[in-house]
């Protein structure tokens, strides 16, 4: 899950990236609307956190842009207490949420479980490739009768790679979606997370692999020479 955090106050965004990476969200931080907008514009996120109260575009300015540019990223609004006015003016510009500061960290999670929840009612809960299936509940990768849970990383990557069949996706792509532009993470680390998941592909005798085109990307496909029905 891929958030983006826009927030001026910069120790204050810095505490609340740790609590995301902690509770395993993946999340870029940026401290004004403007860059806000444009790496909304960029970027695939799950959920969008917009501080109200920004330099250079307010958020307001920013949900009115992403709405009018035809996002329908769940966005939820930081408001100062007693903002009213700008409360409802937030949710009738399509705000799908909003939280007043101070607030607790528990309660922000659970709004963001809840609006990210609404936006994945519209997608099946099983997402299928040639009969294995990955549960997007809980991270259950399943081919006929075996099947095992996958990490949180893994499981990500395993619906990048699902989502898109016979389609090279690069290591930028999985860097940039599962750990995000500001990660410190080492790009070997998704070499690391890919031997994970052939292993987990043999476990369950799955009929696919991962194969790597070097220097293009990784793609999932039939074994060779294996006939679904063997």
């Amino acid at each position: 899950m891929k958030l983006l955090l826009a927030e001026d106050e910069k120790e204050f965004a810095n505490a609340l990236v740790a609590v995301f990476k902690h509770n395993n969200y993946s999340v870029d931080v940026v401290y004004n609307g403007q860059d806000a907008l444009d790496w909304a514009l960029n970027t695939d996120y799950d959920g969008i956190i917009l501080d109200i109260m920004m330099p250079k575009l307010s958020g307001l300015e920013v949900l009115e842009r992403l709405r009018k540019e035809g996002s329908s990223v769940p966005i939820l609004l930081l408001t100062a207490k007693g903002e009213v006015y700008d409360k409802v003016k937030g949710l009738d510009m399509g705000a799908d949420d909003y939280l007043p500061k101070p607030f607790a960290m528990k309660e922000l999670l659970a709004r963001i479980r809840a609006m990210t929840r609404r936006k994945s009612e519209f997608l099946s809960n099983t997402l299928n490739f040639n009969g294995m299936s990955l549960n997007r509940e809980n991270f259950e990768l399943s081919y006929k009768n075996q099947s095992l849970r996958l990490g949180n990383k893994e499981y990500q990557m395993m619906e990048m790679l699902m989502s898109n069949p016979n389609m090279l996706i690069s290591t930028d792509q999985f860097m940039e979606k599962i750990w995000g532009y500001n990660s410190d993470a080492e790009i070997n680390g998704v070499w690391v997370y890919i031997s994970y998941l052939r292993k987990k592909l043999v476990y369950i005798n799955a009929p696919f692999e991962i194969k790597a085109a070097r220097g293009i990307g990784y793609k999932l496909e039939k074994k060779r020479g294996i006939s679904i029905n063997d």
